[in-house]
């Protein structure tokens, strides 16, 4: 992995906290019928990167995840409520600081110290839920592990007994309090707001005003998920309206979904992760060129091809698969190139052989030349079956405890995700909600 350029000072840690969020993949792009990876004699085991396009990608991207909770048994007439979402919590963001500002994010790195046992937890949870979303797809998926991992922690403070081991086991931590600070602590450690990358992780809490909620969990998720609390009627039609413009506002206007009322729900709980950087080395337009993309089936379309090639450039060689990155200004896109008659998809059907292509191989450093497409598309999730079949059961059931949230009795209703993903000559944006 590639993090901040001119930076010496960079360490171990910091190496595996941006190795625990980038190292999953976010997107597969479609399969290719013919792949071109071949060894070219010289001091230097070079190689050479022809068809970038059949590849799984990987970036720290951008992303909302979003959980509802609803309501069982709700009887009587309800309070009066309001059409209009009323904050509750004010949050102040993190300290951003300029691309150069060496001081500021070494104090910041030194003042928020994250475990290494969190670290592979975000990393091992990462490798089972997208491949287990990837590997069955017919079809391009953008997915933020990242994004989803925050929403569920944010709930997971909520729950309790049989509802809230279920979340730890999930999400591969002991107890509540340490998944909250370790939230925190990698949460400030991977904020940025500078002129050349964003990388923004935003949360946000919509409760419905006739509930009457508990202000400890409305309290940590301010202080350790730096989340926005609002309260309003959450079966006014004005609801879904204010969610969408909030998560606009957090992703620069790229994403404004569309939600439906749903009379029934008492609590959504919002994650977005928005991303935007420059590569360190923008490709020239003017070697950008049509060329034929294959697809599964052996046949191919035509799109543009951004292209590059480094004389000097380090990548690795696998069983089944060539992985090289390019470098962002801040952290990296890593590119993953099954060898010829390989599918994608089997390089990533368990978790282990997913950590193996993005973590495994031998090194190289050599001659590499990039063919990447320029891509612009979405996709949207429903991450309920997932969870449900990674052991995750008893939140969707009328046996769900989120008594740490509210004394109502409430179960989790669904759990979705919407991605935006781009590239281009000057570099990387996505967003997800």
């Amino acid at each position: 992995m590639s993090h901040p350029v001119n930076h010496p000072e960079k360490d171990r840690k910091e190496q595996k906290i941006m190795d625990a969020i980038t190292d999953v993949p976010d997107k597969m792009i479609k399969e290719a019928a013919e792949t071109n990876c071949r060894k070219i004699t010289s001091p230097f085991k070079k190689w050479q990167q022809l068809a970038a396009a059949a590849c799984i990608l990987l970036i720290l991207a951008a992303g909302i995840s979003s959980t509802v909770l609803h309501e069982q048994n709700r009887g009587g007439d309800k309070p009066s409520k309001t059409s209009a979402a009323v904050p509750l919590l004010k949050v102040t963001m993190p300290e951003a600081y300029a691309f150069d500002d060496y001081e500021t994010r070494t104090q910041i790195r030194e003042d928020n110290p994250v475990d290494d046992s969190f670290l592979n937890a975000v990393n091992t949870f990462s490798y089972e839920t997208a491949s287990a979303l990837l590997t069955d797809s017919n079809k391009n998926i953008n997915y933020s592990p990242l994004s989803l991992y925050y929403a569920l922690a944010l709930a997971a403070s909520g729950a309790d007994g049989e509802t809230e081991q279920e979340f730890w086991d999930l999400l591969h931590v002991n107890d509540s309090e340490t998944l909250s600070d370790q939230c925190g602590r990698l949460y400030r450690l991977l904020y940025l707001d500078n002129e050349f990358t964003v990388q923004k992780i935003a949360n946000s809490l919509w409760m419905d005003d006739s509930i009457n909620w508990k202000e400890n969990f409305i309290q940590n998720a301010s202080d350790h998920f730096y989340a926005s609390v609002f309260s309003m009627d959450l079966s006014d039609e004005n609801a879904p309206k204010a969610m969408s413009e909030w998560i606009s506002e957090q992703t620069e206007n790229n994403l404004a979904p569309e939600f439906k009322n749903d009379p029934e729900a008492i609590l959504t709980i919002i994650n977005t992760v928005h991303f935007r950087s420059e590569w360190i080395d923008a490709f020239d337009p003017s070697a950008t060129q049509e060329d034929t993309f294959y697809l599964s089936d052996g046949s191919g379309i035509n799109c543009e091809f951004m292209n590059a090639k480094y004389g000097s450039h380090g990548f690795s060689k696998g069983s089944n698969y060539v992985r090289s990155n390019l470098s962002l200004k801040n952290g990296s896109m890593v590119f993953i190139l099954p060898d010829d008659g390989i599918s994608p998809r089997s390089l990533i059907d368990t978790p282990e052989k997913m950590k193996e292509v993005f973590e495994g191989g031998e090194t190289y450093t050599g001659e590499v030349t990039w063919k990447v497409p320029k891509f612009d598309f979405a996709s949207d999730l429903d991450l309920t079956d997932t969870l449900k079949e990674l052991g995750m059961t008893s939140a969707f059931e009328e046996t769900a405890d989120f008594s740490k949230i509210t004394d109502s009795f409430a179960v989790l209703s669904q759990v979705s995700q919407g991605t935006h993903i781009s590239i281009n000559e000057e570099g990387v944006s996505a967003s997800y909600y």
